[in-house]
């Protein structure tokens, strides 16, 4: 296991973006943001959902595009390399399983984990698929149209602890985080784009309350701003430590960032004052 550099804790940056119809774009935005919590001093950056590629369209082709390494991997491996920066990328469009085969006529969401020299360490394929109905401009939402469903349970050992991976929509299955507290999991990247109506209403709640449930650390990197006339989406990325008190947080839509430092002896407090894990009767 990868140990904490001190006690003080590893500097995890959570990345704000407002990406639109156009990769190139995306990939410009991301770099800048990127740049920049590396030059604050982050050792590792998440990124939202969909950073680099957001329309439904463009999805289940550029998703072939990236099956052994396209222009979003790429763009992942050589930011870290560059930066000398761990990189939880995100999400992007993988028409390709974990055992090899390929998807037919969809994608995988998938969320890449990139080490300071490229290597991809980690992938999760989003397990839970956002088909709801929302009181916004868009209406209705049917990812499970486009996007095949993961099914494995994923953890990795980073700088800053054990990392858990999960994307936006599976924040409302609090099943999955206790799967992941289960793999020994420290902190939590939750890469979303979250809706504003949904965010509004329960994005704030879900978030500490699987941050206190699990006593680990959640580091949610969101989407906010309008990402096309139909689409806003709520922002407000934050970093929430293992009490469910919120350390960070970006308040206004935009591209940004902020920033913490995962302190191990906080985790260690809160569990063991509490060992609510050691309390489970079911």
């Amino acid at each position: 296991m990868t140990e904490p550099r001190d006690v003080e804790g590893v500097r995890v940056a959570t990345v704000q973006m407002v990406s639109g119809e156009r990769l190139e774009d995306n990939l410009a935005q991301a770099a800048t943001l990127l740049a920049e919590v590396a030059a604050a001093g982050a050792s590792v950056a998440v990124l939202p959902e969909n950073f680099a590629i957001l329309k439904t369209a463009q999805m289940v082709a550029q998703g072939q595009q990236e099956i052994g390494g396209g222009e979003i991997r790429d763009f992942l491996a050589e930011q870290t390399r560059s930066l000398g920066l761990w990189i939880v990328g995100g999400s992007l469009p993988l028409a390709e399983r974990e055992d090899g085969s390929t998807v037919a006529d969809r994608v995988r969401a998938c969320c890449l984990v990139l080490d300071d020299q490229g290597r991809e360490v980690a992938r999760y394929d989003k397990i839970h698929l956002f088909d709801a109905e929302v009181a916004d401009a868009q209406g209705r939402y049917r990812e499970s149209d486009t996007f095949e469903p993961g099914e494995r349970v994923v953890t990795v050992d980073t700088p800053a602890g054990r990392l858990g991976l999960a994307i936006c929509y599976d924040l409302r299955f609090p099943e999955l985080f206790r799967a992941l507290r289960q793999q020994q999991a420290d902190w939590v990247a939750l890469p979303s784009a979250f809706t504003y109506t949904t965010g509004d209403a329960h994005w704030h709640p879900l978030i500490r309350a699987r941050a206190i449930e699990n006593q680990c650390w959640l580091v949610a990197a969101g989407q906010g701003g309008y990402n096309s006339p139909r689409r806003r989406t709520y922002g407000h990325s934050m970093i929430v430590d293992p009490w469910g008190s919120v350390v960070a947080e970006r308040s206004e839509e935009g591209p940004g960032w902020v920033m913490a430092a995962l302190a191990p002896r906080r985790l260690q407090e809160v569990r063991q004052r509490m060992p609510v894990w050691d309390h489970r009767q079911l």
